[in-house]
């Protein structure tokens, strides 16, 4: 029976303010395998660690990342929506998720948010800062825009790589054949056993997003898959550990 690699989707996004550094330590609490988070380039070429290209929806400002510089974002409030017990959170950079990530060994998934507007050099940017770290066996790079996955293997070939997909396209198999090696990341919706067991066969690690129900979560582990993203890491850990025992 093997162990299925449990991802903190945003960190502990079900009970933190999702990409933040509490997020990201209570994943690490939880005893959760991994982290994923989502990088923006700001106007000043920083690599800020937030979801959506807006900070609207989650900070007490609004407008694009990108129209801001990092000392700009560092003004924001990102935990105060999610909870008055949070007030004061802040955007982190990813150099400072890196910094803290040095004390554990937590796998990063950094999903490069290009698919919106495409970034020049987050890529090149986001790889050069793995490297600094020497992170390249401890971070898989994941993205909708399949193209900025092939820049990521022409640059580094030495960093784990996945390919993110909202919905399946009828010819999948050819897609993830045309970039040897990559992970598999499906929406949880669009994943079957036999879709499992196709990418299983092409050689793709498969970690569906993004499993929160009890029942989602069993599924998964029924399925067989590699790893999985979840909002409550926790929950899934308590899950898999029991499932494992009956396995065994």
């Amino acid at each position: 029976m093997k162990n299925v690699c449990i991802f903190a989707h945003r960190g502990s996004k079900g009970t933190h303010p999702e990409n933040t550094l509490s997020a990201f330590e209570e994943a690490l609490r939880s005893g959760a395998d991994g982290i994923e988070l989502d990088v923006h380039l700001t106007k000043d070429g920083e690599l800020a660690v937030i979801h959506d290209e807006t900070i609207d929806r989650t900070t007490t400002l609004s407008g694009y990342v990108k129209d801001y510089t990092a000392e700009e974002l560092k003004m924001a409030d990102a935990g105060v929506k999610f909870s008055p017990s949070f007030k004061n959170e802040k955007i982190p950079l990813l150099k400072e998720v890196f910094q803290w990530a040095s004390g554990t060994s937590l796998i990063i998934n950094v999903e490069l948010k290009n698919d919106k507007f495409p970034y020049a050099g987050l890529e090149e940017k986001v790889i050069e800062l793995i490297r600094g770290y020497s992170y390249e066996k401890r971070v898989i790079l994941s993205s909708f825009n399949h193209e900025s996955i092939s820049i990521a293997q022409k640059i580094a070939p030495e960093i784990e790589s996945a390919l993110l997909f909202e919905g399946l396209p009828v010819n999948f198999e050819e897609v993830l054949k045309t970039k040897q090696g990559a992970g598999f990341h499906p929406a949880l919706a669009a994943l079957t056993k036999e879709i499992t067991a196709k990418a299983q066969t092409l050689g793709c690690k498969v970690r569906p997003y993004t499993a929160n129900l009890e029942s989602d979560i069993i599924y998964l582990l029924e399925l067989g898959v590699e790893g999985l993203f979840t909002d409550f890491p926790a929950r899934a850990i308590r899950l898999a550990s029991k499932f494992q025992e009956g396995k065994n």
